[in-house]
């Protein structure tokens, strides 16, 4: 099992002027304790579950280029990119510049979106679910073909696009992985099926992920994907000062079949990052 981490707050001690270097330090400590992947939230407004929208909030692939900056091999991605807040050909070639720049290490984390009040708040249109679902499945196939040789038009009920130039290219082959967040059993675990290299789920019990990895399984059946192809991931809150208690707990979701627990962190960010290298890790990546 491989080690990854989500940032989700930026109240760091010393306001906003230290939220750069603290960003900085997280991504070496991540290095240095060998994670795969490093991710931040696509929020505009603080989530209310968290804290009060009116925290700080970074932009997404702001945050992951300044990232970019700051490491050398783990990926970056943002878990998830909120499909109704950009076009998705801007949303192409936004990824593909993360990828060329950072040496073929973006990922393209998606998913529906949800929070209605930074939408409002904001003046972004927030179609009915069903509706984002179908925005959700065109605009994967936009960066699809926009990451392609085909330069050529793309039509569909809700894009238009006359010309997918996308110049340059990204580098990642055949294209930048693509990750959908979410545990929708009929619309968003198809979608995995069909067209991602990597799914995301939130940490509830060994038995409800088994069932939604089962789920995951049925779909793939049904649209031919090798089901061995995507890799599992999941969140974690555990804390990683308890080594044996994380590893005791993650025991039954590596048999489950999950490869990356994503850990989100509290306290100083900084030294929460570094807990994850050492015994931990190499613990983990036994299972």
């Amino acid at each position: 099992m491989k080690i990854g981490l989500h940032i989700v707050t930026w109240d760091f001690p010393g306001g906003p002027t230290a939220i750069g270097p603290t960003l900085k330090g997280i991504g070496e400590a991540a290095e240095e304790a060998g994670l795969v992947h490093l991710s931040v939230m696509d929020h505009w407004y603080q989530m209310e579950a968290l804290a009060p929208a009116t925290e700080p909030m970074m932009e997404g692939y702001t945050t992951l280029a300044f990232l970019a900056a700051h490491t050398e091999t783990i990926r970056l991605g943002l878990l998830v990119t909120g499909v109704t807040y950009r076009y998705p050909g801007l949303l192409a070639k936004t990824v593909a510049t993360l990828d060329l720049l950072s040496g073929g290490r973006a990922e393209l984390g998606i998913g529906a979106a949800w929070y209605q009040r930074e939408h409002e708040g904001l003046g972004v249109p927030f179609p009915p679910v069903s509706e984002r679902f179908e925005i959700l499945e065109e605009a994967i196939q936009v960066c699809f073909q926009m990451w392609s040789d085909d330069d050529g038009p793309f039509t569909s009920k809700h894009f238009q696009l006359n010309e997918t130039i996308c110049n340059p290219r990204p580098i990642s082959q055949p294209r930048p992985p693509v990750l959908i967040g979410g545990g929708g059993e009929r619309k968003t675990l198809r979608l995995v099926a069909k067209y991602a290299e990597a799914c995301n789920l939130f940490t509830s019990s060994p038995n409800e992920i088994a069932h939604k990895l089962d789920v995951l399984k049925a779909h793939c059946e049904t649209e031919g994907r090798d089901y061995d192809t995507i890799t599992k991931t999941m969140l974690s809150r555990s804390n990683p000062a308890d080594v044996d208690a994380v590893v005791a707990e993650m025991r039954d979701y590596a048999t489950l079949g999950i490869d990356t627990v994503i850990f989100v962190p509290t306290g100083d960010p900084v030294a929460y990052t570094q807990r994850l290298g050492g015994d931990l890790a190499a613990r983990l990546e036994g299972l």
